[in-house]
């Protein structure tokens, strides 16, 4: 048994959802009685339920029910998915998600191919990591996208070399036409919602926070959803979740923000966090950096999407109404420039509420140790951590060598002392734990994984910075339900705590047994959620 440290306790007993007793066979034989359910679990690992700190889960129900391109990782692939789905789908729009860059000659795709297989409604396909918006030419004269279209604050219209658009949108820009796309059904978002819970719980997922509660590109805003899921029972799992900050946003968001969490508390969804995105992603040179990125011309260190003054004076305000500060932080300067922010808070407010940034692809070491100082979490995407095609190809090259050592430093982390919690940013990667943890251990692509398809992802990258199983198994469980605020029911294997608990097949000893393992049963107040058709 795990607890999320290795446990030498052999039996727990659950009643009315909650952990009642933690020992052997013969210390708890005694609350055994004739509607007791036994559980053998044959020497098989036993953790506290899965928590998933950084997640979009009704973009990933989206992608379940849609035009989904995570099942494939070529042209040819996306090509078959987009004609299939267009040929069957009569609707005014075609939209979808899931590409990845690599994919295309020179990273990007263009409006040709999606204007071959969709000549006559506009096509909107957003990629994996939800910062690039790949459109037709339909779309883009629908959003009046011509070569005079100015670019907009925090975004970038990718242009050929006469200036005209190229289909490819990046960040804030892919607004300009998914604006335009005519609003789901609520019954689709609804169903979109419980598909993607049945497949967390199939993962071993009991709780989660949503990374994003509004509208962001071609997602809706997912509150309503939220609330009506929670409302009448339907969705089951224990959910968080942060209120987003409109990108780029001042002070004036202030009133709606709270609005929205007031809105959420009310209904009984547990919000007392708020999302700002501070820069984009390096694979665009969106990624905001200390210095330029490596070999780009024209030379760029990427986006700032928020003033650092203006950063202080929101985080400020925020914390001083106790409410964590979410961040999306992707480069060194960004990285810096939220921690700043936090140390200003600290400074006006005095000790608060604790707050995180997410991502952190390259950090400065000198930034490390603040992490610890500050009470900042450090909310990693495990998965991200290996050496996949378009890292090497693309990324690594342009943050140089000096960053390249710096590049999703989970254990320099750790040796700071930081705080760990672990999430998927599930559509941008496999929301499955299992991989993420086998990935945080090894720096190596899981074997089953097909996005990591160079043999180059299967070899340690940058191996100083793999964590123990113990730390990354603690990362997805209780790391995350501590900066959610809600350790003291979830997240351990002990008396009190919620009864969400995953049995895996196997034993769990070591990071290689991580891939011959999947969740046999994933439990959830003590009721069987998911039960694996070959447990």
């Amino acid at each position: 048994m795990w607890a999320p440290e290795p446990s030498l306790s052999s039996a727990i007993a659950v009643t009315d959802g909650r952990i009642s007793a933690v020992g052997d066979d013969d210390s708890i034989a005694a609350l055994i009685g004739p509607a007791t359910e036994r559980i053998d679990a044959a020497g098989a690992a036993l953790l506290p339920g899965f928590h998933d700190a950084h997640i979009h889960v009704l973009a990933g129900g989206l992608g379940l029910t849609g035009c989904d391109l995570d099942s494939a990782h070529s042209l040819d692939g996306y090509e078959r998915l987009i004609r299939e789905y267009a040929d069957s789908h009569a609707g005014e729009w075609v939209v979808g998600a899931g590409w990845f860059g690599d994919v295309f000659p020179g990273g990007f795709p263009d409006r040709a191919l999606l204007d071959r297989l969709v000549p006559d409604r506009p096509a909107v396909f957003t990629s994996h990591d939800a910062h690039g918006v790949w459109v037709n030419t339909r779309a883009l004269q629908l959003a009046a996208i011509d070569r005079h279209t100015p670019d907009p604050a925090a975004g970038r219209i990718v242009r050929d070399a006469s200036g005209e658009a190229t289909g490819m949108l990046m960040e804030s820009a892919g607004e300009l036409v998914t604006a335009l796309i005519p609003p789901h059904r609520p019954a689709d978002l609804r169903r979109a919602m419980l598909t993607a819970q049945d497949h967390l719980f199939s993962l071993g997922i009991t709780s989660w926070h949503d990374a994003i509660l509004g509208r962001y590109l071609t997602l809706p805003d997912c509150v309503p959803t939220y609330l009506e899921t929670i409302g009448d029972g339907s969705l089951r799992a224990r959910v968080t979740g942060s209120v987003w900050w409109p990108a780029g946003a001042g002070l004036e968001a202030l009133d709606s923000v709270l609005g929205t969490v007031a809105e959420c508390r009310a209904a009984g969804f547990p919000v007392d966090s708020v999302k700002i995105m501070q820069d984009g992603i390096c694979e665009n040179c969106t990624g905001a950096l200390l210095a330029p990125y490596t070999g780009v011309t024209p030379e760029t260190s990427g986006e700032s999407v928020i003033p650092p003054e203006l950063l202080t004076e929101i985080v400020t305000a925020l914390d001083a109404r106790g409410l964590r500060v979410h961040f999306h932080g992707v480069g060194d300067r960004a990285v810096r420039e939220c921690l700043d922010a936090v140390e200003a808070a600290r400074r006006h407010n005095g000790a608060g509420v604790s707050h995180q940034i997410a991502h952190i692809d390259v950090a400065d070491p000198a930034d490390l140790p603040r992490f610890a100082e500050l009470g900042v979490t450090a909310n990693l995407q495990p998965l991200w951590a290996r050496a996949d095609q378009e890292i090497l190809e693309r990324k690594l090259p342009m943050l140089g060598e000096q960053r390249a050592r710096w590049h999703f430093p989970f254990g320099s982390l750790e040796r700071a002392g930081t705080h760990l919690a672990m999430g998927s940013d599930w559509p941008v990667t496999s929301p499955d734990p299992l991989w993420g943890i086998y990935t945080a251990c090894t720096r190596t692509a899981p074997p089953a994984d097909s996005h990591a398809r160079n043999p180059e992802s299967r070899e340690p990258m940058t191996p100083s910075e793999r964590l123990s199983l113990e730390s990354a198994v603690r990362a997805y469980t209780l790391g995350g339900a501590e900066i959610a605020g809600v350790a003291d029911r979830r997240g351990r294997i002990a008396i009190g705590q919620d009864a969400d608990l995953v049995l895996l097949s196997g034993p769990l000893s070591q990071p290689q047994d991580l891939p011959s393992l999947r969740v046999a049963r994933t439990i959830l107040g003590g009721t069987t959620v998911h039960r694996s058709s070959r447990s």
